[in-house]
C-alpha cells in the first residue's frame, strides 16, 4: 500500500465531502482504539474544525488513558482540534433502571452492550447537530464488510466512513505514518462495550490478520472444502459471521408495493 498517497486520498475526500456537504466539518468518538485514532487524525489533516468526543460508560482507565494521550497529541499537532468528554456511565445506569428487569444472561448483557453504543451515537449525533459536523465513522472493511462486527445504529451510525475501505493491518499502516500513539498502535483491539478485559479476538474467535486471510480466501472462491486444521476453523467462524451479520451490511429491506394496488 502506497500510505502517503492513501492517506491523502482520504483527507482529500473527507474535506471535498464536507465542503460539498456545506458542513463545518467532523466529530469523532474517541475509544483509545486504532481506528478512532486514525480517523480522527485524517479528519485533522483537512483542516476542518474536528471535535473528538470521549464516551466513557464504566470504562477501563487503560482505555481512557489512551484516549486522552491521542486527544492531548492531535491537539498539539492540529489547531482545528477540540474535544469534549460526556461520561454516560449514569445515563446507562439509569437505561438499565427503567426496562424491564430480566434474568441475566449472554442475551442480556450483548443487548445493553449494544445499548452503550448506541447512547454514544446518540450523542455524537447532539455535538454533531449543534455544531453543524459530520459523524465519521471509524470501522475498518473486515469489521463493516467482513464479520459485521459492530452495533447496527450504533457505531455503525455514521454520516461517512473514511477508512471502511482498509482492512486492519492497512489501518495499523496508516496509524504508524500518521505518528499515532505507540500505546494505541500496540494495545489489543477491543470493543470496550462489556467492562472487563474482553479482546475482538475473545469475542470472535479468530485475529484480524486471521479475518483478513479468511476474507481474501471467499473473495477468490475458496470454500470451507479446500481448508483443514486452524485454518478450516477460521474460514468457518468468517462464514458464520458473514452470514448472520448480512443484515448489518445491506440497505433496509424495502416491501414495495405492486403499482395495481396503489
Amino acid at each position: 500500500m502506497n500510505t502517503p498517497k492513501v492517506a491523502e486520498h482520504i483527507v482529500n475526500w473527507l474535506k471535498e465531502y464536507a465542503t460539498n456537504a456545506k458542513v463545518n466539518g467532523f466529530v469523532v468518538g474517541i475509544s483509545g482504539g486504532i481506528d478512532s485514532a486514525v480517523t480522527s487524525t485524517l479528519c485533522a489533516k483537512t483542516g476542518l474544525p474536528t471535535l473528538c468526543v470521549e464516551l466513557p460508560i464504566h470504562q477501563a482507565e487503560s482505555q481512557v488513558n489512551r484516549g486522552n494521550e491521542h486527544i492531548k497529541q492531535l491537539r498539539e499537532r492540529y489547531s482545528n482540534v477540540s474535544e469534549v468528554e460526556v461520561n454516560l456511565t449514569s445515563t446507562f445506569e439509569d437505561f438499565k433502571t427503567v426496562v424491564p428487569q430480566i434474568e441475566a444472561s449472554p442475551k442480556v448483557d450483548l443487548a445493553l452492550a449494544n445499548t452503550r453504543a448506541r447512547l454514544r451515537m446518540t450523542t455524537l449525533y447532539y455535538f454533531a447537530g449543534l455544531h453543524g459536523l459530520l459523524v465519521a465513522g471509524t470501522g475498518n472493511k473486515v469489521e463493516d464488510f467482513g464479520v459485521g462486527f459492530f452495533t447496527k445504529y450504533g457505531d455503525g451510525g455514521v454520516d461517512l466512513s473514511p477508512i471502511a475501505d482498509l482492512v486492519k493491518s492497512e489501518v495499523y499502516e496508516l496509524a504508524k505514518y500518521l505518528k499515532v500513539p505507540t500505546s494505541i498502535q500496540k494495545a489489543q483491539p477491543t470493543d470496550g462495550l462489556f467492562g472487563d478485559s474482553r479482546t475482538d479476538e475473545d469475542q470472535i474467535g479468530a485475529s484480524y490478520d486471521e479475518l483478513e486471510w479468511a476474507m481474501q480466501m471467499q473473495n477468490t472462491g475458496k470454500t470451507a472444502d479446500d481448508f483443514s486444521g486452524r485454518e478450516l476453523e477460521v474460514y468457518k467462524i468468517y462464514r458464520r459471521l458473514n452470514r448472520i451479520n448480512q443484515h448489518k451490511m445491506v440497505p433496509i429491506p424495502i416491501c414495495e408495493i405492486p403499482k395495481e394496488l396503489k
